[in-house]
């Protein structure tokens, strides 16, 4: 017990120092074949799935444990036909002006526009939402890091759609307040990523970028 609350022993597998750096080399191969894709095959995807790879990011950190997410899973296609057309609304507007020359530039590279039909075509579509606070017994409770966390569930969820041999894609319409409607979210949530999952189409193409190097996202100070 520490401050009244149970706690339970920790324990895992630990490798050798060449087995550890192994595993660490085959890890960052095989998530580094992780691409953003846009050419997604409406070829089905079982719940089962879904559920198993929301369990996982599900399973990410938080501030003090609070897990301030919703993941909402929408397969049903009218849903998916009034959230295409909402998002391309305001994509539409986005790519008319709310833009800047230099942002309209810089997606040149990924080939992007207002047209978003993946929202349609992806078996399903994950909207992640974030709790700002929680309700309890009608009074408002404040979750802590809340972005952070849900940043770090995302992350999660990515990598397990991509263990799980899909692709995804995180898009941001903004704003994105037409998904609380279109899913009837109550309002201690808000929406944060809209992330279209599926099989890729056998004709599937995405852009031919580099990642930065390690030197690149690396400081060390030893």
């Amino acid at each position: 017990m520490i401050n009244g609350f149970p706690h339970i022993p920790y324990a895992r597998e630990s490798y050798s120092p060449e087995e550890m750096l192994q595993r660490a080399q085959q890890y960052y191969q095989w998530l580094d074949q992780r691409r953003t894709v846009r050419d997604i095959s409406n070829q089905p995807v079982s719940r089962e799935v879904i559920e198993q790879i929301v369990s996982a990011a599900s399973s990410a950190p938080s501030g003090a444990h609070k897990q301030p997410w919703t993941f909402c899973l929408v397969s049903d296609s009218s849903m998916k036909k009034k959230i295409r057309e909402a998002a391309e609304e305001e994509e539409y507007q986005s790519y008319h002006g709310r833009m800047s020359d230099r942002w309209l530039q810089d997606l040149q590279a990924i080939g992007t526009d207002w047209h978003k039909p993946f929202l349609e075509e992806a078996p399903w579509l994950i909207i992640v939402f974030k709790k700002v606070y929680e309700l309890e017994n009608g009074e408002k409770h404040n979750n802590y890091y809340v972005n952070e966390s849900v940043g770090l569930a995302c992350g999660f969820l990515l990598t397990a759609i991509h263990h799980a041999g899909l692709v995804a894609l995180t898009h941001t319409p903004s704003p994105m307040n037409f998904l609380s409607k279109i899913l009837d979210r109550p309002a201690n949530e808000r929406p944060f990523l809209l992330i279209p999952v599926g099989y890729p189409k056998d004709e599937a193409l995405v852009p031919d970028l580099q990642r930065k190097s390690l030197s690149e996202v690396a400081v060390f100070f030893e």
